[in-house]
């Protein structure tokens, strides 16, 4: 073998493997679409099978796990004093190596006084909104008690903690980080809007007032990032009404508004020049929105709409030609992205918060009860496999490594074969 031949042959291992090792640094993936390029996964698991580590995992929180570089980050939400029945909370961000399962530090970011608590759902959790990771920080959230940045050691950079509103059922969407500005919003009872942070510094650069009129006006949606003719836009829905933005000034570039949506949950997803997006309640509908409007594009841009299956919770999941959709009780369904068109729905059973996600050619779909339906994409539908552990799983899965990282009550698993 000729020395060329030979460098580019070590070139195409090289990127290989960086692809297989590709980090999940933030809620649904590298690129916030629930895809993985992982491979030789599982597609079995329990107790005695195919688990590498189970690790405790202290207080509650349904954050989901966030891989980089071989550590997972997460949030909690603990007691202050061990055994206390004040109900004070300590607010932290915790780091597990991925190799071993022990965590390497647990920090307090900040506390929750529970006279001032507000009273949240009985699904969610004090420490919900999943960690975001880059380079050598952390950000971690939790919605109107604050925003932080750590460095990979634990160490707090900044802290903000005067966005204050008054939040509904507690926290729940994630941030997004785009060129250097932190995005998330903050739909409460009153008064919604979306907030773009320096990253750098935690100082605000600019604040987005959503103007809608919906009968309630909380949320808890993560924004998702897409690119329209070399532009940005970050896709923000809230109650009634869905923004796309500027993420560099907060300009608003378009807008839907539909009636009756609102405790808006599931992350938008885009492809085929489409941005797919599920309304909320109390009757969900989903939404596929061309993004290349100005302004208010209610009445011209919307491609068309789906009320049948759409989910409260679990986000839309793209794969080739497919969009498919897991709903909160158990219907799964799979249409054609460009037109709406349904190939199949079918019942498989459970309830469903965790957003199902694509890997190794397989969707992995989370139930709450704990059960695991491991299914073949295609416009037909093959019965899933049933797998999983006996305990209940809000949070979705971060894939990396050849591995699942499973976050359920009380413990992180690494699943793999």
């Amino acid at each position: 073998m000729s020395f060329r031949c030979l460098v580019v042959s070590l070139i195409v291992v090289v990127a290989a493997g960086s692809t297989q090792a590709e980090d999940w640094p933030q809620f649904r993936g590298a690129r916030g679409d629930g895809h993985s390029p992982a491979t030789g996964l599982p597609s079995e698991w329990n107790d005695t099978t195919n688990v590498a580590w189970k690790t405790e995992i202290p207080g509650k929180g349904w954050s989901s796990p966030s891989l980089y570089q071989g550590r997972l980050y997460l949030t909690s939400a603990v007691p202050v004093m061990e055994g206390s029945t004040s109900g004070d909370l300590s607010l932290r961000a915790l780091c597990v190596d991925g190799q071993s399962g022990q965590i390497l530090w647990n920090d307090e970011v900040f506390t929750q006084a529970s006279a001032t608590a507000p009273k949240i759902h009985s699904k969610n959790s004090h420490a919900s909104p999943t960690a975001i990771v880059e380079k050598d920080r952390v950000y971690v959230h939790f919605g109107h008690m604050g925003t932080a940045c750590l460095d990979l050691a634990g160490k707090i950079l900044w802290k903000n903690d005067k966005l204050a509103y008054r939040p509904v059922h507690g926290n729940g969407g994630s941030p997004v980080l785009v060129d250097g500005v932190l995005i998330f919003s903050c739909d409460g009872a009153a008064d919604p809007f979306v907030v773009g942070l320096d990253a750098a510094t935690g100082e605000q650069r600019w604040k987005f007032l959503r103007e809608a009129d919906p009968a309630k006006r909380f949320a808890f949606s993560t924004p998702a990032v897409i690119e329209v003719a070399g532009q940005k836009q970050v896709v923000s829905p809230g109650a009634g009404v869905v923004n796309a933005l500027d993420p560099a000034t907060g300009r608003e570039i378009w807008r839907v508004d539909y009636d009756n949506g609102y405790s808006v949950i599931p992350q938008p997803a885009f492809g085929h020049g489409l941005v797919f997006l599920s309304s909320g309640y109390d009757s969900p509908t989903i939404y596929a929105i061309r993004p290349d409007g100005q302004g208010d594009v209610t009445d011209t841009q919307v491609a068309w709409t789906l009320k049948k299956g759409a989910p409260h919770t679990p986000s839309p999941l793209v794969i080739g030609d497919e969009l498919y959709l897991v709903a909160d009780k158990g219907v799964a369904t799979c249409v054609d992205a460009r037109t709406g068109k349904e190939h199949w729905q079918e019942r498989i059973g459970g309830n469903y918060s965790a957003s199902p996600l694509f890997a190794d050619g397989k969707i992995y779909i989370q139930s709450e009860e704990g059960a695991a339906f491991v299914l073949r994409p295609g416009k037909t539908f093959a019965k899933p496999a049933e797998t999983g552990f006996p305990e209940r799983t809000l949070a979705s899965y971060a894939i990396g490594d050849s591995s699942l990282f499973i976050r359920t009550e009380k413990h992180l698993y690494r699943v793999q074969r």
